[in-house]
């Protein structure tokens, strides 16, 4: 555990993930709300970023982690999974438990009007909702599916970039805290972690073809 500890990427991992979301956060200069609205909403800055990450915390960043054992990446990569999809999973309820503790609507009413404004916005939440439900599912499950490891993993990771794509248009698009230094810190992290992957595919896919020649 040490080794990670003190291993470069770590470092930077803390930096990029962590650290500079909650700078960009800390200087947005928005007006200040509610402990708890805030809470949740770093919370959820955080999970996405996470999220974000898991493209770096995986076989597809060998570069970077080649210090690190393999099998305990993977474990890492299985924990920060596991921890930060329930997290935004329960993104919509963070919208409205503060509501509780409010007069005016009550928690169901801005649920349900929450869940009933088709704008775009709303629409891409849903979307990455589902998208993010398919992929811990299947993640959890994954020795239960009727598909090789191999070819899970090509679906995982398309999965993955899905999610994080139409995730990160829905907090461009109604993120309160998604300014643009957040836009385009999202959007060079998500665009980092896609070019891995589709790199990996491309390697893999020119070795299989090697190996049939």
């Amino acid at each position: 555990m040490k080794a990670y500890l003190r291993s470069n990427f770590f470092i930077q991992s803390v930096m990029f993930f962590i650290g500079l979301p909650m700078l960009i956060w800390a200087m947005s200069g928005l007006p200040t709300r509610s402990f708890l609205k805030e809470s949740l909403s770093i919370v959820t800055i955080l999970a996405f970023c996470q999220m974000v990450g898991q493209f770096y915390w995986a076989r597809t960043n060998r570069g970077a982690v080649k210090s690190l054992r393999m099998s305990k990446l993977l474990k890492y990569h299985k924990i920060i999974g596991y921890i930060f999809v329930p997290i935004l999973l329960f993104h919509p309820l963070f919208l409205v438990v503060p509501r509780f503790f409010e007069s005016g609507i009550t928690p169901y009413e801005a649920l349900i009007t929450l869940l009933t404004t088709f704008n775009q916005g709303v629409v891409l939440g849903i979307m990455a909702w589902g998208l993010m439900l398919i992929l811990g599912i299947t993640a959890l499950f994954r020795n239960k599916l009727p598909m090789k490891y191999t070819t899970w993993r090509v679906f995982h990771g398309i999965l993955a970039m899905l999610f994080v794509f139409v995730a990160a248009w829905h907090a461009m698009d109604l993120g309160r805290h998604v300014n643009l230094a957040m836009s385009i810190l999202i959007s060079m992290l998500a665009a980092g972690g896609f070019l891995l992957l589709l790199r990996t595919y491309t390697l893999n896919s020119q070795r299989k073809s090697a190996r049939v020649k």
